[in-house]
């Protein structure tokens, strides 16, 4: 798991809230998306209104997307920002090589001042770390105290003095003795930080830093850099008046001047189509009309940034300009195409390329520029490089519309990438799932893609209708747009391929969560949306782990947590196994298979890891040993009522399981098993008016959320009294951003909430329970993609954001399919 985030204090948190109440109801989620394909092709806004921030990846790099509009002559921005302009100062090592005096032991005398004496300091190449992939210098203690001198010459040259820094973890920075910078925690990229450039003088110059490590890795990089004069003066903000989420669609609404402009980003991910939902291309759709009597004439700007195809911005990029199939294209990609060569979480694609296409048909333009170019390209009408090679470049687009009048015209931009390889599985490179043969093109998915835009169009709206009514029927309107939010996000935390055999693999991405892939324990609360829109991908979320096991690699009586780290899965590279978890979770989604589809076949498949599976739990999933479950992040825990939940739901599962296969004798014997713990299980975990968290502690309570399949398959396992009395005791805890996962701590799981929601006995207890957790999507000051796990009483984000559990959402949905409603 990664480092939890220092919470800040509600009393701190009052006056942000009370800002946050006044414009929620301008707010339609803690983070919008624009690109969502995957893990890697992956572009968010993270405010309110699209041109007062840049664009970022999930992980909250800067992926930029730049728009711009001229009206008449005039022109607008009405997407991202500029990218400030930095030129190097005193390089960090994505420039150049330095070297630091450093010290392991704590120094005597004044360290910071210029003028200390560091000569009996050891001397080193930066940067200093503990990870030798990335280290010059090696550091392994808890402390590092590091100095580094430097000579300017021009001072009065500086603009804007930014302090470079990438650090690992505590940091204190000193400037000629005068501290300018400190911070607890961590980054994993460069940050800018404005220092005062009169702290510098004509001449030497020493930079002191002490960096303190507390837990896990250890690494310092930093320069100084003077950004540039802001030459955008003459771009106005283009005024937003609405922005509206659907399933597959973010549109905003614009007035520029004697224009209004529609801009819609689709990612057309339709879960019953496989072919249109591996094809790896978005669209950027703008409508534009004018809003007076008047014709106007208008040019749209796109400037897309080659960060996008990088994991560190300080990689060397090549671009070229060229056409195929009716299309003019921009491609961008790293030099060094490191092919699955990393993996990480919080990491970026670097191998493979971006494409930015146009139909010819439009009449555009396209060219290359540096990032900090590109505006002002636009604005002067400059004829760039149409193919160039460097750092964070832009590629950039103009369509002319002429005369434009009432009647709104359309243009499109297509946005695509091709991975060329997604992912290592037990040490075979796999091609995406719309090039398994080898034999397709990038460009063949472009124009597949132009073609078809009005078809696809029409097949998003049709559908983002349909989900909406589904979603409004079963849970009102707050429900439906939890699902609209949750909706892309989920399955962008995914990628499709096919396996060596034959099979289909939907490996999941553990995001901000240690970034393992296929975990089970995501798979599990992500399941609901893919067995309510094909439960064939469920199946390509099972069958890595049936093949972990069933060739041996995994010899274990339980199921493995995990096939990796992303995007490599060659086994298993969590700590410790989570055996009644993940055992239980696989056997649930195994007959909930069977039951959306009708019949046992998968099952069948896989039977004898199923046995060995169940078999573990009627001996061991009762009352749990101390073990961890999917809330590992709780920690630890022995005789976990909930857990208890999932051996007995799993055992009756398999025996409903054999009962479709038509094995009478082992569906009695199992149910029997089952239904013989409920009691048992009762009178453990029976704390009056509630069902406690562990069977030996009373004064204990927790969200009983592995309930729901007992609902949901009909299983008919507990009394009702058990969801009554649970349920009316969930009201009495709820908070303001909804309900504790539990009794230890105020923070909570939305996932889990949703699932919990959808047991209760009567409608207005399942809104009453899911309200709450409407009210974060909107007020939350964490602003990422929709994250589930947070603090439910200041709703600041705990850890996680960007995950694919938020498919689990779709639980009411399914439920109420599971009974025909």
């Amino acid at each position: 798991m990664t480092r939890f985030a220092i919470l800040k204090t509600f009393a701190a948190s009052v006056a942000i809230f009370t800002t946050i109440r006044i414009c929620a109801q301008e707010r339609q989620a803690p983070a919008y998306p624009l690109i969502t394909h995957n893990t890697y092709f992956s572009i968010w806004s993270t405010t309110d209104q699209l041109n007062a921030s840049t664009t970022q990846h999930w992980t909250g790099a800067d992926n930029s997307l730049l728009g711009l509009i001229k009206v008449d002559g005039r022109i607008f921005r009405f997407m991202g920002r500029d990218k400030p302009n930095y030129k190097t100062v005193v390089s960090a090592t994505d420039e150049a090589g330095y070297t630091v005096r450093y010290s392991e032991a704590q120094p005597q005398g004044d360290w910071t001042s210029a003028n200390f004496n560091d000569a009996d300091w050891k001397s080193g190449q930066a940067p200093i770390g503990d990870n030798e992939k990335t280290a010059k210098t090696s550091w392994r203690s808890n402390h590092i105290w590091v100095r580094r001198s430097f000579t300017i010459t021009n001072l009065s040259g500086i603009n804007e003095l930014f302090l470079k820094l990438n650090h690992d973890d505590n940091i204190e920075v000193f400037l000629n003795g005068k501290k300018v910078y400190n911070k607890l925690g961590w980054t994993n990229s460069f940050r800018f930080h404005p220092i005062n450039k009169a702290d510098l003088i004509t001449g030497r110059n020493v930079i002191a830093i002490h960096l303190e490590n507390t837990a896990g890795g250890r690494f310092l990089d930093f320069g100084l850099v003077d950004k540039a004069k802001d030459n955008s003066d003459n771009i106005a903000l283009a005024e937003q008046k609405q922005v509206a989420i659907t399933a597959t669609q973010t549109s905003y609404d614009f007035t520029c001047g004697n224009i209004d402009l529609k801009l819609t980003f689709t990612s057309p991910l339709l879960l019953n189509d496989r072919k249109l939902l591996a094809r790896p291309v978005s669209y950027i759709t703008y409508a534009i009309k004018a809003n007076d009597e008047k014709k106007h004439n208008a040019t749209i700007f796109l400037g897309a940034s080659s960060d996008i195809a990088v994991y560190q911005p300080a990689q060397q990029v090549s671009t070229r300009k060229y056409t195929a199939g009716g299309l003019s294209i921009l491609k961008t990609g790293t030099l060094e195409q490191p092919v699955l060569q990393k993996k990480s979480d919080d990491m970026r694609i670097d191998w493979g390329y971006f494409y930015v296409a146009v139909p010819q048909s439009f009449g555009a333009r396209q060219f290359i520029t540096k990032s900090a170019d590109a505006a002002r390209a636009f604005d002067n009408g400059a004829v760039a490089s149409t193919a160039a090679t460097g750092k964070s470049l832009s590629l950039n687009t103009i369509i002319p519309i002429s005369a434009v009048g009432k009647d709104p015209v359309e243009r499109h931009v297509l946005l695509g990438y091709d991975e060329l390889y997604s992912i290592q599985y037990f040490n075979t490179n796999l091609r995406p799932w719309w090039n398994n043969d080898g034999r397709q093109t990038i460009e063949g998915q472009l124009t597949a893609a132009a073609k078809e835009y009005k078809t696809v169009m029409e097949q998003c709206t049709a559908f983002n209708k349909e989900l909406n009514n589904k979603a409004t029927k079963a849970g009102g309107d707050r429900y439906a747009h939890l699902c609209e939010l949750a909706y892309r996000q989920s399955i962008a935390a995914h990628t499709l391929v096919k396996s060596p055999e034959g099979e289909i693999l939907w490996l999941s991405k553990e995001n901000n969560s240690g970034g393992f892939i296929n975990t089970v324990d995501v798979t599990y609360p992500s399941a609901p949306l893919y067995l309510l829109y094909n439960p064939d991908l469920v199946q390509g979320m099972l069958n890595g782990i049936f093949h972990f096991s069933e060739t041996g690699k995994y010899n274990h009586p339980w199921a493995a947590h995990d096939l990796g780290t992303y995007p490599i899965a060659n086994g298993q590279t969590y700590g410790e196994p989570m055996p009644v978890e993940e055992s239980g979770n696989m056997i649930i989604l195994t007959a909930a298979i069977a039951k959306v589809q009708g019949n046992a076949n998968y099952a069948k498949l896989h039977w004898k890891t199923l046995t060995n599976w169940v078999d573990y739990l009627t001996k061991e999933g009762l009352d749990p040993k101390t073990q961890l479950c999917t809330d590992d992040f709780a920690g630890h825990l022995a005789r976990n009522a909930n857990l208890s939940v999932k051996a007995i739901v799993a055992i009756a599962c398999y025996a409903q399981l054999a009962e479709q296969l038509g094995e009478t004798g082992t569906a009695k014997k199992y149910r029997a098993i089952a239904e013989s713990m409920v009691p048992q299980w009762i009178t453990m975990a029976d704390a009056g008016d509630h069902y406690s968290l562990t069977f030996d502690n009373k004064e204990t309570w927790s969200q009983k959320y592995n309930l729901i399949w007992d609902k949901v398959l009909n299983l008919h396992l507990f009394p009702q009294k058990v969801y009554d009395t649970e349920t009316q005791y969930y009201l009495t805890k709820q908070q303001k951003f909804g309900l504790p996962l539990d009794s230890r701590k105020t923070y909570t799981k939305n996932d889990w909430i949703l699932w919990t929601a959808t047991f209760a006995p009567q409608q207005d207890q399942f809104e009453k329970l899911i309200t709450p957790v409407y009210h974060h999507a909107l007020e939350t000051e964490s602003r990422v993609p929709l994250n589930d796990f947070y603090d439910a009483i200041t709703g600041i984000r705990e850890n996680f954001k960007a995950r694919s559990v938020v498919g689990g959402f779709f639980m009411k949905i399914l439920a109420d399919s599971m009974q025909g409603k």
